[in-house]
């Protein structure tokens, strides 16, 4: 894509979203922020719409649009200011935009992201629910109407990186012509060498403090279980249409490689770089071109060695479950996905111990497994699932 860019970014204040504006501030010439969106953090999202001149700004509700207008500087031309959970969408599908940056954490994020899809849009993507929860109707949207989808997870961009492409990011129905399976690599978190029987006092505060990552509160913690990197695996299956069965994960605690793609002749193929957001977000917003995107050289000399385990399931069960809700069907992955977002939650809050976190998620999985078979044949069908698992999860007494 070497034309102009109008970019909207979905969840600007969150850290994807700052890195992705500093990507687009680097390259004027090339792009440029069409709209913007935040749940909370006004005051930094007026910052952001005034450095980027944003066109149009999106907030949630009525109380969020008096808290902008608020921090909006006087003398200055104030964007349009969209409100609510239909704006959002709106804006992804907006015909003034080309490409949209979805980093909306959660499944709040998905509906916004599918209107992208269906709108033609080159979407890219950090919102990990659209395909956990609705991979199917996502992947199907894409390819229905000629959008592009660029993966901006780390893992997922390396993978990208390392398969053959003909200059359009397209979804594919069928694995990649010679290759043998995917690698996802994982840093193993904070608690990779943490003893097992001081995990249930662990805090959040201890959670969140991940060794390479600079990353928001839930996904943080979501590393530190590694139902992050569970959910990559869900994702990469839809991504790249490769069965569970040709999908591995590797503990590689430098996280310098990123991914890894092993093909039939036995070749391995690894993308490696500092642990920067940046990376992937520039490769995302220039493909087929290769961005200046801030960040500095690999000094591999300095890094001296590159480790790589097997994960131990015993300390990362979250890990297990996210396969066995990915073999079961798209029913047992929004149920796994919402029960880890009102786990997450009630750990965040002082509600839950840490160790619970994969016992609420497999209390879920037994009771979906337990339902009447469901078809997910639209976005209203895979929302009220959805609710229906994050009201299962609630009433285990965690709210």
């Amino acid at each position: 894509m070497t034309a102009f860019q109008r970019v909207v970014v979905l969840g600007s204040t969150g850290s994807i979203g700052v890195s992705t504006l500093d990507v687009i501030a680097r390259h004027p010439e090339r792009m440029a922020v069409y709209a913007l969106s935040a749940h909370s953090r006004m005051e930094r999202l007026a910052e952001q719409a005034l450095a980027s001149r944003a066109a149009v700004v999106v907030v949630p509700d009525a109380e969020a649009r008096r808290r902008f207008i608020e921090a909006w500087p006087s003398g200055q031309a104030t964007p349009e200011i969209r409100v609510g959970g239909q704006a959002l969408a709106d804006t992804a599908a907006d015909p003034q935009c080309d490409s949209v940056m979805a980093a909306i954490v959660g499944a709040a994020g998905l509906p916004a992201a599918l209107a992208a899809a269906r709108a033609g849009k080159r979407v890219l993507l950090a919102n990990k629910e659209a395909l956990v929860a609705a991979g199917s109707l996502f992947m199907q949207a894409i390819r229905d109407n000629g959008a592009e989808l660029l993966p901006i997870d780390s893992e997922h961009n390396a993978i990208f990186q390392c398969l053959p492409h003909q200059g359009r990011a397209v979804a594919p129905s069928s694995p990649a012509r010679g290759v043998r399976r995917l690698l996802l690599t994982a840093s193993g978190g904070p608690f990779r060498g943490r003893d097992l029987e001081d995990l249930h006092e662990v805090t959040p505060a201890e959670a969140c403090a991940h060794p390479n990552w600079s990353m928001g509160r839930k996904i943080s913690v979501d590393s530190a279980t590694m139902l992050n990197k569970g959910l990559e695996v869900i994702e990469a299956h839809w991504l790249f249409a490769m069965p569970a069965d040709r999908i591995e994960v590797v503990v590689h605690p430098q996280s310098v490689v990123h991914s890894m793609v092993e093909y039939d002749d036995g070749s391995v193929l690894a993308q490696l770089g500092q642990p920067d957001m940046r990376t992937p977000i520039a490769y995302g917003l220039g493909f087929p071109d290769r961005l200046e995107s801030g960040v500095g050289p690999l000094d591999l000399t300095r890094l001296g060695r590159l480790d790589f385990e097997k994960p131990d399931l015993s300390r990362f069960p979250c890990l297990a479950h996210s396969f066995a809700a990915l073999r079961a069907g798209q029913g047992a992955c929004v149920a796994l996905n919402a029960a880890n977002e009102v786990a997450v939650e009630a750990f965040l809050d002082g509600r839950l111990a840490y160790t619970w976190i994969p016992r609420v998620i497999e209390a879920a999985l037994e009771w979906q497994a337990r339902q009447a078979s469901v078809t997910l044949s639209s976005l209203d069908d895979v929302l009220a699932l959805d609710a229906e698992s994050r009201a299962f999860a609630g009433n285990l007494g965690l709210a």
